[in-house]
């Protein structure tokens, strides 16, 4: 029998947080993506920046306490939110900097642009953009691509530089080539938050 007939593919809903400090945490979402409570009450709450009944749940109790090792431990690394646009992105880049929200990983994948943040639990939540403005065309580079496939953890870019050039005149599409060639090297130190170094 084959496993997957008559299959359909479900569509990623949301995503569900233990956090012992609720307010803290509702209140960064809101920041970073909009995302505001539809319902709270004592135990958590469901929050939505959307259409959707929910897309974080946050749950929380006292016995939710935090773990030292996170980063060493198996489990998700983080949570994605897709901009419509390159533009979208470093704007709200600067925005959050200008809050002292500052990104701990700014990468140019080949297929999306990503900027990542990490929550008051310590949580990697990544911002990005789509570096094609068409989901099959990145597909398409993540699955063909000699690029991808020599580098695909991609190249670190800084936004600020990418910004810049955008003001400049220069559009997206110029930017992007420049971001994958390694032309926005960052100022600062990027941190994975990985055991590991990642290679780029």
């Amino acid at each position: 029998m084959d496993p997957n007939a008559g299959k359909k593919n479900p569509v990623l809903h949301h995503i569900n947080l233990k956090t012992p400090r609720l307010q803290q945490m509702l209140g960064w979402y809101d920041i970073v993506t909009g995302i505001r409570p539809l319902h709270q009450f004592e135990g958590g709450a469901w929050a939505s920046n959307d259409a959707a009944n929910h897309r974080v749940a946050l749950i929380t109790s006292p016995e939710v306490i935090d773990d030292p090792d996170k980063m060493i431990r198996a489990g998700m690394h983080h949570v994605a939110f897709e901009y419509d646009t390159l533009d979208d992105l470093l704007i709200n880049f600067e925005r959050l900097w200008g809050l002292g929200i500052k990104p701990h990983l700014t990468l140019d994948h080949g297929m999306t642009t990503s900027f990542y943040y990490v929550d008051p639990d310590g949580n990697s939540v990544e911002l990005q953009a789509d570096n094609f403005d068409d989901w099959n065309k990145s597909s398409d580079f993540v699955r063909n691509s000699a690029e991808f496939k020599a580098n695909p953890i991609g190249m670190p870019v800084d936004p600020a530089k990418m910004l810049a050039d955008r003001r400049a005149g220069i559009d997206p599409a110029g930017v992007r080539k420049k971001a994958y060639a390694g032309e926005y090297p960052p100022s600062e130190p990027m941190d994975p938050r990985l055991p590991f170094p990642i290679e780029g």
